[in-house]
């Protein structure tokens, strides 16, 4: 069995407290935005709420950008993660990519329903962002995975994992802020989201592994403890025999 942790070690602390933060700001944000249809002063300050926020070459850049945040894009890339941990021999990365990205997907689902903003019409929940919400949590997936590959210290393991979470949570947000899909806080609240989400379910695979080793260690060495008593037993047929003889003599 392999004794891998997603989670590495030296992180855990800080990404625990960065989950805590990143929890109470999607909580934050959604309880200040519940309800709106209308973008907030934070959003009109960054950019002005348009059907058409940028124009080519661009447009085609950000329409690219969120091709991977919609079902035919994000399968390929999930699917594509998944091969290369078990092409690596790391199949508890490769769990974690399904269960930390597909509970970060499912987070913000939730959260959209709960919080009521929309965008563009009643029909369009727009709080938190399921397209920066996934790339981002795919991204930390990722840099999980090569921090404890390469087994990185605890300040260069968080700047991996955390730039890599905002290199991926900044282009998958630019382009729903662009496209005008998204107002910029409802892309902090998908970052924040996954931030939040991603550590704690780490954490949870990294339990759930280690238990069923145990167990799996446990039986297989009840098993083999009765596997030995019987071949014990099965080599001693001449000094059954004999005690059976000197029981029928008495």
């Amino acid at each position: 069995m392999y004794q891998e942790d997603r989670l590495p070690s030296s992180l855990r602390a800080w990404l625990g407290l960065v989950a805590v933060l990143a929890a109470l700001v999607v909580v934050a944000l959604g309880v200040l935005y519940a309800g709106h249809s209308e973008p907030g002063s934070v959003d009109r300050w960054i950019v002005a709420p348009t059907a058409d926020s940028v124009g080519p070459p661009w447009r085609g850049v950000a329409l690219a950008t969120d091709f991977w945040g919609e079902p035919a894009g994000a399968a390929l890339l999930v699917v594509g993660a998944v091969a290369g941990c078990l092409w690596l021999r790391r199949p508890r990365a490769a769990v974690l990519v399904v269960v930390g990205v597909g509970l970060t997907v499912v987070t913000t689902t939730l959260v959209k329903s709960l919080v009521g903003r929309t965008i563009h019409g009643a029909d369009n929940l727009s709080y938190p962002s399921g397209h920066t919400g996934f790339a981002t949590a795919l991204a930390l997936v990722v840099a999980l995975f090569v921090a404890g590959w390469f087994g990185l210290g605890r300040a260069a393991g968080l700047l991996l994992v955390l730039g890599s979470a905002l290199v991926a949570g900044a282009a998958m947000g630019w382009a729903q802020v662009a496209l005008s899909a998204h107002y910029p806080t409802d892309v902090l609240g998908g970052w924040c989201t996954a931030l939040a989400v991603v550590p704690v379910t780490a954490w949870g695979v990294d339990r759930f592994a280690d238990r069923f080793a145990e167990r799996f260690a446990e039986r297989f060495a009840e098993r083999f403890a009765e596997r030995r008593k019987v071949d014990r037993d099965a080599d001693r047929p001449v000094e059954r025999t004999a005690d059976a003889g000197r029981r029928q003599d008495r």
